[in-house]
């Protein structure tokens, strides 16, 4: 009679490639997952660029200068035209912080001075982030080493 050699299991070949493919997905999901710190101050920096903008935006309509400047508790646009809708005055994350008290000038002129902000992150590790223009450009977000 025949004997019927049925083989159980996997074969090294088969476990290498489930081995591999299990790797790679790791890999990819590690690269996925973001500091939460970094993802933080990266929000409140593109939120600040688009204030900025928003800012400039409505000095350039009203034809007079906008001031924005840091203070204890977080930031203040000044001179905004009275029919405004009312700025935020608070980072989105408390333990954001802009170190200098250096105002920034947004407008009337369609071409501003060179302008940057840097943005801060106290924790274990102090992480930053500049906001800034060339004073042509609109505000953008501006990696620091």
């Amino acid at each position: 009679m025949f004997h019927l050699n049925i083989r159980r299991g996997f074969t090294l070949i088969e476990m290498m490639v489930v081995i591999a493919i299990v790797a790679m997905g790791t890999a990819v999901a590690s690269l996925a997952l973001r500091d939460g710190e970094a993802n933080a101050l990266e929000r409140d920096a593109e939120r600040l660029a688009a204030l900025f903008e928003s800012a400039r935006a409505q000095s350039r309509a009203a034809g007079v200068p906008v001031i924005w400047r840091t203070t204890a508790s977080g930031f203040v646009f000044e001179g905004l035209p009275a029919s405004a809708a009312p700025m935020p005055t608070q980072w989105l994350d408390s333990q954001t912080s802009a170190p200098g008290n250096v105002p920034l000038v947004l407008g009337p002129d369609p071409i501003i001075g060179a302008q940057t902000v840097v943005l801060q992150r106290a924790g274990a590790q102090v992480k930053q982030m500049a906001v800034g223009t060339d004073g042509l450009r609109p505000f953008a977000v501006e990696r620091t080493p």
